[in-house]
């Protein structure tokens, strides 16, 4: 028999440090020539993003060196920072965005010079920034990149443009902004990159404008190359304000592939342009997701016809879709969620997926023979895996008879199990977004606790993307209402059917997930305590000026206009709600976020001042929106676990004791 141990306090292999060096994921995979290449987390080394290379005959190196940082910050989410060609006299050439100037660099790894800026630098605001590249080696004589580029023209966060630009190849413009050829005139307040058809006369992108968000409603524009490199004649062939498309690319035919949507699932069309669209395989399930960073993508086009593609209802699997006669094969093998990046070459399809039992590592087919193969980033078990919680994919009921997808990670431990007749604590984790999605896979933070006799409970609320539109749009104007609602009848049916203990219920969540945990501690009796991570806490200050332009509007679709229902704004916010706040909590703030500010922080924590309620605020220098540093994530996740115990009655004397003020 396993010895027994209260729940909290269950030993485990699985410390803080070993579950921040976990974090993060591969990103951003690509071909150059019979390479691939994909951007790596290295928390241990300030959280830069490094680049790998996969040379053909299957060695791994990192093309640059710390600090090297191929990171993009347009939109402040960023997007896809990198892209590789072969020249015609042989070797790979890179341009890529460092982080720390937002330039865009050339770099040729196998000759001896270092990376060269191509674009300048800019006092204004934010400065000059650059995502999704791609490179036309026969362009502007001596090349050019092609990309986004967005120009602050003022100091505050709203002041700035979006153009498709094209960047020369041969530093000419490193000094001076005018050679800069601007492809696009800014009619539209977000772009992609531009994708040029294989003959190269026409190029199309994706655009929207305020207030819309990408998830909502997007178009398709199409536009003539000229002789002289522009853009003549630009309209939209695709998309309006209720239809989404979130990527598109050319096939080998010049026939424009695209996921739409309309049918209230984001499904695959194909269209010759100045023709309908034809549907590619129609089912209720997701092709693509949501345009969060610019230049994701869900699918890509083989040069024999067929397309790979990312699509599932709540998990996710790698297919090969026949365009002509709709039929569909998936790959074989564990993966329960791919992320969104693809890259193909010749017969050979590349992506990013995980599972209950791996995290995130890169994975090739081969469509010639089915057979997959890990090339890059493998999983391997830095603990035994018997310490790793067994997920389950579960539906719940909510207000109204809706369904609830969550999923629940019971503790699990080799050596311990819980006394007779004690229920263990629950966490329910809000993910962020709110416009995003908890995937299936090996979160090392959740085993952390797992592993130590605290269930977790993700839950996919009303509003999270893998399930269709409709069920996006529950949280239209519904925000801190369904979110809040749905979490709260996942913990509630946990507690009602023995799984977890009533009385030590948590919630957790950073983003919009801090909304909604600091929503539900303020709004309803469910909890016990709750760990809030760099969150919206305030809306009426958040929907003004304290949030970036990308999602400046957001709320106008979450909450309302502000101008129309400015007493939603009020009321539903955590900062105006602090005198229903009865129980601990931990607050977790970047002091460097430009999304969610540290002045949304201290506002909350001067409402609670004199309330009497047991509280900590960690607030680190320079973190951003989403902590990326080593020793960052050990004190963040030690110092939630010491809320629990402090919570939930149990000791935890390998972490320090989280000081609370009150």
């Amino acid at each position: 028999m396993q010895p027994t141990g209260a729940h909290g306090t269950w030993p485990s292999p699985i410390d803080a440090a070993l579950a921040a060096s976990y974090d993060g994921r591969p990103e951003y995979v690509g071909t150059v020539g019979d390479e691939v290449w994909w951007t790596e987390p290295r928390p241990a080394e300030a959280g830069r993003r490094a680049l790998v290379r996969r040379h053909a005959d299957g060695t791994r190196t990192g093309v640059l060196p710390a600090p090297w940082n191929v990171r993009s910050r347009v939109i402040e989410y960023g997007g896809r920072p990198w892209a590789g060609a072969v020249r015609d006299e042989g070797g790979p050439l890179v341009v890529f965005v460092d982080f720390a100037d937002q330039r865009l660099y050339a770099h040729e790894p196998d000759g001896p010079g270092e990376p060269r800026p191509l674009t300048p630098l800019s006092a204004v605001g934010g400065g000059l920034r650059w995502v999704d590249p791609e490179i036309h080696l026969g362009r502007g004589g001596h090349g050019e990149v092609w990309c986004v580029l967005e120009e602050f023209t003022g100091e505050g966060p709203t002041e700035l443009r979006r153009v498709i630009a094209a960047v020369p190849l041969d530093g000419s413009a490193a000094d001076d902004r005018s050679a800069v050829r601007e492809l696009t005139d800014g009619r539209h307040r977000f772009v992609t990159g531009p994708r040029l058809s294989p003959d190269g006369r026409q190029a199309a992108w994706i655009a929207w404008d305020h207030p819309r968000m990408p998830w909502d409603g997007t178009e398709v524009m199409l536009a003539d190359v000229a002789d002289d490199g522009t853009l003549r004649h630009p309209r939209c062939l695709a998309g309006g304000p209720e239809e989404s498309i979130p990527q598109i690319e050319w096939d080998a035919d010049g026939q424009l592939l695209f996921a739409s949507d309309r049918s209230g699932w984001w499904n695959l069309y194909r269209m010759d342009p100045g023709h309908d669209a034809v549907a590619l395989c129609e089912r209720a399930e997701e092709f693509a997701g949501p345009l969060w960073k610019i230049g994701l993508n869900w699918f890509r086009p083989l040069d024999n016809g067929l397309i790979a593609t990312v699509h599932g209802s709540g998990t996710t699997t790698l297919g090969v879709l026949d365009p002509q006669t709709g039929e569909l094969a998936d790959v074989a093998g564990p993966w329960t969620e791919w992320a969104d990046t693809l890259a193909v070459h010749g017969s050979r399809i590349t992506g990013i997926a995980a599972s209950p039992h791996s995290a995130y590592e890169v994975v090739e087919l081969d469509t010639t023979t089915g057979r997959t193969r890990v090339i890059g980033s493998p999983h391997r078990d830095a603990v035994d895996p018997a310490h790793y919680p067994r997920p389950e994919a579960r539906t719940f009921t909510g207000p109204g008879g809706r369904e609830i997808h969550a999923h629940i990670y019971p503790p699990r431990n080799p050596d311990r199990t819980g006394p007779d007749g004690e229920l263990p604590p629950y966490v329910v984790w809000a993910h962020g977004g709110p416009t995003g999605h908890a995937p299936l896979v090996l979160d090392l933070e959740i085993a952390y606790f797992t592993s130590r006799g605290i269930g977790i409970a993700e839950v996919n609320y009303g509003g999270s993307t893998g399930y269709g539109r409709a069920y996006r749009n529950r949280l239209r104007e519904q925000w801190g209402v369904v979110d809040v609602e749905d979490c709260a009848a996942v913990a509630g049916a946990l507690a009602a059917e023995g799984t977890a203990d009533p009385r030590r219920l948590a919630i957790r969540g950073g983003s919009a997930g801090g909304w909604t945990s600091a929503a539900s501690l303020t709004g309803t009796d469910v909890y016990a305590c709750g760990t809030i991570i760099y969150p919206i806490l305030d809306l009426t200050g958040w929907g003004t000026d304290e949030t970036h332009d990308f999602e400046s509007r957001y709320l106008e679709s979450l909450v309302g206009p502000l101008a129309v229902v400015p007493d939603r704004y009020r009321d539903r916010s955590p900062v105006s709600r602090t005198a229903h706040l009865t129980t601990p909590f931990l607050l977790l703030q970047g002091l460097a976020d430009p999304i969610c500010p540290p002045i949304q922080c201290e506002r909350f924590l001067a409402a609670v001042e004199g309330l009497g309620i047991p509280h900590a605020y960690l607030a680190f220098e320079g973190e951003g929106h989403g902590f990326r540093r080593a020793d960052t994530m050990i004190r963040a996740l030690e110092a939630e676990l010491s809320l629990y115990g402090q919570t939930f009655g149990f000791d935890c004397p390998d972490v320090p004791r989280l000081e609370l003020k009150r």
